[in-house]
């Protein structure tokens, strides 16, 4: 009898335990999916290197943007049905805070196929958004090094493999610190908020020459101030002279003079650019990780929305860098973006902690998913609007 009862309570745990353990196999199928879009990106795609036209730019945008919309379609049928485990015993924010406010902040529950594909698309916009910050600074560093065009995709792909190392190392270390310490989401909150604040009033050193981390590069390693094709390092000691190929009619590099190379190899500029990018993204994703946390909990989704953000982000460069300067709302619009997600976090993390300073515990205020997708988008589109609409005076009237 002992024995029907333990194969009864067997049968009845293997299918949720199967199903949480083969959620692993979810996030090796959709890193899978990045690897063959970046190979076919830098392999077949941007072999050679050229400088991107508005044209071919538009068109990736076109590609990345469709392929970050149509993986909600997936998102959903995957958690309606529960394909390798998603929605099942998932971290979600508790609905019982509503009316009691002792009541743990985050429980792990049962999501559907609506309720995940909308905090997937609030989480690509709102991380879409910000990433539009991204871009301003990353337009300052290639104009800075004077990064030939032809070249800028080059560093932009390893900023972005370095960009989904950096993330996915913190989406989960953030998804493991709250769930067994809720009260960081007041410390995320709080930081948005802040963060926000500091965007609006005051403004940041745009000099990339004066990072410590390129002071420090240069200090330690040598250096060149020349382009070696688009090499990261170099042990040429002389700028490469360039003659024309007359079979191909294309410009290719001359070999170095006898006796010119180094023992040993110096960064080139491109290198150097690419450093900052990676910090950038460092600085921008410690902003824009708590925010989508605001939204979810569910580290899948927190991880697949950001990472497809990311992923156009190369794209959205070309498009935009030479018309970011347009945009002269956008920048107050982020600001908004960002706060806006730092309160809803803070409405829903602060009040059942409020006993700790020795006030009454309130249920926790929670903004539906669907209504913060909407402000955000109309906060983006009013920016948009009113940017061509009020164009910036020029500064000669």
């Amino acid at each position: 009898m002992l024995e029907l009862l333990t194969l009864a309570q067997t049968a009845v745990e293997t299918p949720a335990a199967t199903g949480a353990n083969l959620k692993m196999w979810a996030y090796v199928g959709f890193i899978a999916l990045v690897i063959l879009f970046l190979a076919l990106d830098l392999g077949v795609f941007h072999r050679e290197a050229h400088e991107v036209s508005m044209k071919e730019a538009i068109s990736w945008s076109i590609v990345w943007l469709t392929c970050g919309v149509a993986f909600s379609v997936f998102v959903f049928f995957a958690y309606q049905n529960h394909w390798l485990g998603l929605g099942l015993d998932t971290p979600i924010y508790n609905p019982a805070t509503k009316t009691d406010p002792t009541a743990p902040l985050i429980v792990n529950g049962v999501v559907d196929g609506k309720t995940a594909t909308v905090q997937y698309l609030t989480g690509y916009v709102v991380e879409k958004s910000l990433a539009m910050d991204n871009i301003f600074v990353i337009a300052l560093i290639f104009q800075f090094f004077a990064i030939p065009g032809k070249y800028q995709h080059r560093v932009l792909f390893w900023g972005i493999i370095g960009a989904l190392i950096m993330r996915g190392a913190m989406i989960f270390l953030g998804a493991e610190l709250i769930m067994r310490y809720q009260w960081i989401l007041i410390i995320f909150g709080a930081f948005l908020v802040l963060t926000a604040l500091k965007m609006a009033l005051i403004k940041g050193n745009d000099d990339p020459s004066q990072n410590i981390m390129v002071k420090l590069a240069k200090r330690m390693f040598r250096t060149v101030d020349f382009f070696d094709g688009q090499k990261f390092f170099t042990k040429r000691t002389l700028k490469p002279t360039y003659s024309t190929d007359p079979k191909t009619g294309k410009q290719v590099q001359d070999p170095a003079p006898p006796g010119s190379l180094a023992l040993k190899w110096a960064m080139t500029p491109l290198f150097l650019a690419l450093i900052l990018v990676e910090i950038t993204d460092l600085v921008f994703a410690v902003d824009s990780i708590p925010a989508i946390f605001a939204i979810t909990p569910d580290p899948f989704i927190v991880f697949t929305s950001n990472i497809f953000a990311i992923l156009g982000l190369r794209a959205l460069y070309f498009c935009l860098a030479a018309l970011i300067a347009k945009f002269r709302y956008l920048k107050p619009a982020l600001i908004l973006i960002l706060a806006f997600v730092g309160v809803k976090l803070l409405l829903l993390s602060v009040p059942p902690y409020l006993g700790v300073i020795g006030l009454e515990p309130q249920k926790a205020i929670k903004i539906d998913p669907m209504v913060s997708l909407v402000i955000v988008v109309t906060v983006l589109a009013i920016a948009t609007v009113a940017s061509i609409l009020v164009p910036k005076k020029s500064s000669g009237h």
